[in-house]
């Protein structure tokens, strides 16, 4: 009986050791993918690897959606590493709350046409980052638009032309008092072909609420786990209506 009971818990200890192991590998690796210039100049940018480039990225600290946060360097080693399954190639991508621009730049590098989307006031310098990083490289000049989550949806990106193969989404979930909005807003931009691939910190209760409530519209599949940074990386997909059920 003793030695029924202590094989497991060896095994266990195990498995986690070398998920721990693997974790911090690649965090390592990921993390290693951002540098700082060695030359100081008189705008301040910070540097990342990613598809084969340099891509340079200026940020306003003053600005939550203007800093570059770790769900989003997540986001894009995967996008890279994991290309064949999730081919970007001639593929309608939209980024909600795209911040930095620096997932909507790696996307478009690798080939996808992309609309790169957040508040009004973070535009400008979204811009900025996505001109300067992929002009002249990339198949699709990406576009930058204005949405505010819930705010004139039908209006701005009618239920009719929204035709996204991929919604990209990196730490859009905290504490502000949108999250409601947010998931309206992810439902509006999804049809029942479209994939989400979502990188998300977790830091407090609302995170796990917001998941159940997102579990309701569509069906999520844990893709990758960083305990050492606390996030998770979905794929999710609308769920399907009775109506298709039917016809499939």
């Amino acid at each position: 009986l003793l030695t029924s009971v202590c094989i497991p818990r060896h095994e266990s200890t195990y498995k986690h050791t070398r998920e721990d192991e693997d974790d911090t590998q690649t965090v390592a690796e990921i993390m290693a993918r951002c540098f700082i210039p060695t030359l100081i100049t008189t705008s301040s940018w910070e540097g990342f690897h990613f598809v084969g480039h340099e891509i340079r990225i200026t940020e306003a600290t003053d600005c939550y959606g203007a800093v570059v946060w770790p769900s989003a360097l997540i986001l894009c080693y995967f996008l890279e590493t994991h290309a064949k399954q999730f081919n970007m190639v001639d593929k309608n991508v939209i980024e909600i709350g795209a911040g930095t621009g620096l997932v909507s730049i790696v996307a478009s590098l690798l080939g996808a046409r992309v609309t790169a989307t957040d508040l009004p006031e973070l535009l400008g310098n979204l811009q900025y980052n996505i001109s300067r990083n992929t002009k002249m490289k990339c198949k699709h000049l990406p576009q930058v638009k204005e949405l505010s989550w819930g705010v004139a949806l039908d209006e701005n990106f009618p239920k009719s032309s929204n035709d996204f193969d991929y919604i990209l989404a990196a730490d859009v979930v905290y504490a502000h008092p949108f999250l409601e909005e947010l998931l309206i807003t992810f439902d509006h931009l999804s049809k029942e072909v479209t994939t989400i691939l979502w990188a998300m910190k977790f830091r407090l209760e609302k995170e796990n609420k917001f998941v159940d409530r997102f579990k309701e519209l569509f069906d999520l599949e844990e893709i990758s786990s960083f305990p050492s940074l606390n996030i998770k990386l979905y794929k999710a997909m609308k769920k399907k209506s009775e109506a298709s059920n039917k016809r499939n």
